[in-house]
């Protein structure tokens, strides 16, 4: 795919793309450098119009039956799947990510589609009798929905955000982060065939222009945002200020603890390599912070250090890649300054902590995987790195692994190690964070409830409970008969 077109888009709104606009910005492909599209550089204007087309278009997609909606997105899925090998391979060069996860990612994005369109169908009120007639409860849409995704994962994040808010009947404004929009851009293409008008709009452009003008704009009944926390909190306190719904999906510094006894180390040693390496390390799930047991602490650090210098890091097409770049130079510096201010700071470099040369893609920003022993009270140890940087700590007492394992403003995710379940169950429970996986990290199908406690969000997403929050709750009660003179209104 290098070497085709440069391509444009403009915003698409109302089910068509506009023309390019006078203001624009370049996408770039993040490992070689070269130019992969100029998208207009959208702003009030494009948001205002985006969200008027969503509010005239929400009538007829609302009023629509859930059989009728779910068939257009069971088409949109199989029309993603069709296009998953060409799009993945524009999204690896977009974002930098390797085309063996991007693969899995939109396999996990086509699932996610054809499961809010089956579980919407059995996503309903309830009724009741009443003592002097019936009740009942209605799930009703909400109207426009603004959804703002991050760059990491475009095309997965776009699906987890627009299948509940379209199978409940809402309509939708999306805006992608600027950093990694190109896939989306072609996913409104797709939907463009779809979905009638208006129904779903994409806006591309700045954060602090469309994205602001998107949170803030009086028409919309709902956000969903998912990206940083201080951002997050920007898109809580416009949220609060007009008493509408948000969703909010956040920054994590994920624990994951290992018990003594466990019984193949180097299966956990794997898993716990990719749980901090998914997305290049990119992702605010990823396991930073794994805390391992003295016993074996010697054994498994040397196993994954091992591992960790063994890896390929390569471009993200190559189909041996392991790990490849990260998005762009000025992350990568990020990346890397805060890997020295964490040595600085009294943190052991076990491995990694520079970048990486590869040929023919000097513009790659590949961070070497790395380790840091540290202490749990040192800032990289509590910060968001959002790279490839292991953070091992050693424990040796059950309640201080618990206390400094939830010893951070977040509570995203968590992982445990042990073959003894009771131990498990009890460990999960009293980890701080919203999703607790044991003997693995990172298992999120249709059906799993995600999302953070503590500073990283608001909401549940990928489950049956997502359609609760993108509808609300309309009571109708019904008298057996009509009124009388005397008659007052009892229950």
């Amino acid at each position: 795919m290098e070497g085709q077109a440069v391509r444009e888009y403009g915003a698409f709104i109302n089910g068509a793309f506009r023309a390019m606009g006078t203001s624009t910005f370049e996408a770039r492909n993040a490992a070689s450098g070269a130019l992969l599209a100029t998208l207009s550089r959208c702003g009030p204007t494009e948001i205002d119009d985006a969200v008027e087309a969503a509010r005239r278009a929400f009538p007829a997609w609302a009023n629509m039956t859930a059989e009728e909606r779910s068939a257009k997105i069971l088409q949109f899925a199989a029309l993603v799947e069709d296009r998953a090998e060409e799009l993945a391979q524009l999204e690896c060069m977009d974002t930098g990510r390797h085309i063996r996860e991007m693969r899995e990612d939109y396999r996990a994005a086509v699932s996610h589609l054809r499961y809010f369109a089956s579980i919407s169908l059995a996503h309903h009120g309830f009724g009741r009798e009443l003592a002097s007639g019936y009740l009942v409860a209605k799930r009703v849409p909400l109207g426009v929905c603004g959804q703002i995704i991050p760059w990491n994962d475009p095309v997965v994040m776009t699906a987890f955000k627009i299948a509940p808010a379209l199978a409940a009947g809402n309509t939708v404004v999306l805006k992608p982060d600027e950093n990694a929009c190109v896939s989306v851009m072609e996913l409104a293409r797709i939907a463009a065939d779809v979905f009638p008008a208006g129904v779903f709009n994409v806006v591309p452009g700045l954060g602090e222009e469309a994205g602001a003008a998107l949170i803030d704009h009086p028409k919309v009944s709902k956000l969903a945002f998912t990206g940083s926390t201080e951002v997050g909190r920007l898109v809580a306190h416009a949220a609060a200020s007009r008493l509408i719904s948000t969703t909010l999906e956040l920054g994590g510094k994920s624990p994951s603890i290992v018990f003594p006894d466990i019984e193949d180390i180097d299966a956990v040693v794997a898993d716990a390599t990719a749980g901090v390496l998914m997305c290049n390390g990119q992702s605010c799930l990823a396991g930073t912070r794994l805390f391992i047991h003295e016993d074996i602490y010697d054994t498994f650090v040397e196993k994954l250090v091992a591992g960790f210098r063994s890896l390929r890091v390569g471009p993200p097409l190559n189909e041996d890649t392991e790990l490849s770049g990260l998005i762009h130079q000025e992350h990568a510096e990020r990346v890397i300054s805060m890997i020295r201010s964490g040595i600085d700071e009294g943190a052991q470099l076990l491995t990694g902590g520079d970048l990486v040369e590869v040929p023919g893609f000097e513009a790659g920003n590949f961070v070497a995987p790395t380790i840091l022993e540290v202490a749990n009270s040192m800032r990289i140890a509590q910060d968001e790195i959002f790279g490839p940087v292991l953070c091992v700590l050693r424990w040796n007492n059950y309640e201080h692994v618990i206390a400094e394992a939830n010893d951070t403003p977040y509570g995203l995710a968590a992982g445990i190690y042990t073959s003894n379940l009771k131990n498990a169950m009890e460990t999960a429970d009293r980890l701080d964070a919203g999703c607790v996986w044991i003997n693995q990290y990172f298992n999120l199908g249709g059906g799993v409830p995600f999302g953070g406690f503590k500073e990283s969000g608001l909401g549940r997403e990928f489950c049956l409970e997502t359609l609760n929050e993108y509808t609300q709750l309309k009571s109708i009660t019904v008298a057996t008969s009509t009124p009388t003179t005397n008659q007052g209104s009892t229950n």
